[in-house]
């Protein structure tokens, strides 16, 4: 008698949120060269200078505008950003879109950039501001038209508010950053809908031309094979 062997689903790794893999590799390589091969890395190219520093004709300035949030000052200041990142980021890649997302990243790298070079005269550099980002964006699951989470509210007053306060607090620590970071993703929040939310289905309608009433489409096998009830049909 033969037996017949059950198959076994062998596991695979997915690559299920690129932007915020991706985001988080490169932090996590360039902290890694910058204490090992190349000494100096996150100052020369992931870090944006302050005020007094920032020069104009130099296009790496412009660059770091963008590139100072992968630069990280430790491992303590890396693990504490990609924790909060690695977290949100796949659920909100999953509701707004890759493209999206790593459009939201950008603007608040730039926002927080321009700000520090316009305002303080300290360098910026790492990831804490896309964190405080996503986690105010996060809050805004199942928001509704006319209404604001309860969640929301909760988050700015804890995490928000800690960081108002930190403000007055001599450390080495950009609250302002998280500041602008959360204010652009309760921003991105109520301006951003979610994908499904863009662009309702509509159902298709046809005409009819004997008393103007509108009816069913009907599928393409029916127009192929010649049936014709009189009526013109179009997409709406």
């Amino acid at each position: 008698m033969a037996v017949k062997k059950k198959k076994t689903q062998s596991l695979k790794i997915r690559y299920n949120a690129p932007v915020t893999l991706t985001f988080s590799f490169i932090a996590f390589l360039v902290l890694i060269l910058n204490q090992t091969l190349l000494h100096g890395l996150t100052q020369f190219l992931f870090a944006v200078p302050g005020r007094l520093n920032f020069l104009w004709t130099n296009p790496f300035n412009y660059l770091r505008l963008f590139t100072h949030v992968f630069g990280h000052a430790g491992w303590d200041h890396l693990i504490g950003n990609l924790s909060f990142i690695l977290l949100l980021g796949p659920l909100l890649e999953q509701r707004y879109g890759s493209a999206m997302l790593l459009l939201m990243i950008f603007v608040t790298a730039f926002v927080t950039g321009v700000l520090n070079i316009c305002f303080f005269t300290t360098g910026l550099l790492g990831a804490s501001g896309i964190a405080f980002m996503m986690i105010l964006l996060a809050s805004f699951t199942n928001i509704e038209k006319n209404e604001i989470p309860l969640t929301f509210i909760l988050i700015v007053l804890l995490f928000m508010g800690r960081e108002v306060a930190g403000i007055f607090a001599r450390n080495d620590i950009a609250e302002f950053a998280h500041l602008v970071g959360g204010i652009c993703g309760s921003l991105f929040g109520f301006l951003t809908p979610e994908p499904g939310k863009r662009n309702p289905p509509r159902p298709e309608r046809e005409a009819s031309p004997g008393r103007g009433t509108v009816g069913p489409v009907r599928n393409a096998k029916q127009q192929t094979t010649g049936e014709n009830d009189g009526r013109e049909s179009f997409t709406k």
